[in-house]
C-alpha cells in the first residue's frame, strides 16, 4: 500500500483549522469512551475499535459497540488517526444513543501537527472531543507533584498544548489535550470527574477493556 504523507499532512493541516478551542456544548448527560486494539493475523492486521457510553457524572455504564475491520494503514506516529478513525466512525454509527461528549485515547492538539485523534474525530463526527494519553508525544512540562488534583502545562513549539494531570497520588500522570469544541479547563475538570477510583478515567478505562477482551 503506497501512502502518500504528504498529502495526508496537507489533509491535517486543513482540517486542524476547524477545531474549536472552547466549551460549545451545554449540559453533558452521556459521556462516552473509545479506544482501539490490533491483533496480527499471519501477514494480516484486525483492528478492533469501541466505543462505550456512561451516564454522567455518575459514569454508570449505558451502551456499548464495537466494530473489527482489517487494515493495511502502517504504525505511523503522527498519523495514526487514519488507521483508526474509519472502524470508529462506523463504531459510532451503531450506537443507539449519542454521546454529549466523548473522550479518546490518544492526542487532541497535543501532535506534531497539533491534530491528533482525538482532535481529527471530533473535527469528523462534530463533536466535543478530549484527549487523555497515558503517554506523551510532543513537549516538555515542569516538575510536577503527583497529588490528585495537581497538572502543569504541556508546551510544544512555545506553546500550551495540554495539561499534564495526576488522576491519583503517587501515580503517573495522563496527558489532556484539547481535542475539539472543548477548552482545556473543562478537559482537565472533566478528565479529573471521570478518574475517582483509576488512573485512567472510568469511560477510557470500559472501552479498553471492551476492545482488549478484558
Amino acid at each position: 500500500m503506497a501512502i502518500q504523507f504528504e498529502k495526508l499532512k496537507k489533509q491535517q493541516e486543513i482540517l486542524r483549522k476547524k477545531i474549536i478551542l472552547k466549551d460549545q456544548f451545554s449540559k453533558i448527560k452521556i459521556i462516552g469512551g473509545c479506544d482501539v486494539s490490533y491483533r496480527k493475523q499471519k501477514d494480516k492486521t484486525w483492528v478492533k475499535a469501541g466505543i462505550v457510553l456512561l451516564t454522567y457524572p455518575h459514569l454508570r455504564l449505558l451502551e456499548s459497540e464495537t466494530v473489527v475491520t482489517e487494515t493495511d494503514f502502517p504504525y505511523v506516529p503522527g498519523f495514526l488517526s487514519f488507521r483508526e478513525i474509519p472502524p470508529l466512525k462506523e463504531c459510532y454509527k451503531l450506537l443507539k444513543k449519542k454521546p454529549d461528549l466523548l473522550l479518546v485515547d490518544g492526542q487532541g492538539i497535543a501532535h506534531f501537527r497539533e491534530f491528533g485523534l482525538a482532535s481529527h474525530l471530533g473535527v469528523v463526527l462534530d463533536l466535543p472531543t478530549i484527549g487523555c494519553a497515558k503517554k506523551r508525544l510532543v513537549g516538555e512540562y515542569d516538575f510536577l507533584k503527583l497529588e490528585r488534583g495537581n497538572f502543569v502545562p504541556l508546551y510544544y513549539k512555545k506553546k500550551v498544548v495540554g495539561r499534564v494531570v495526576c488522576t491519583r497520588d503517587k501515580v503517573k500522570p495522563v496527558f489532556v489535550s484539547v481535542g475539539h469544541k472543548v477548552s482545556l479547563v473543562s478537559a482537565t475538570h472533566i478528565i479529573l470527574k471521570c478518574s475517582q477510583r483509576y488512573r485512567i478515567p472510568e469511560p477510557l478505562r470500559f472501552a479498553h477493556q471492551l476492545v482488549s477482551g478484558a
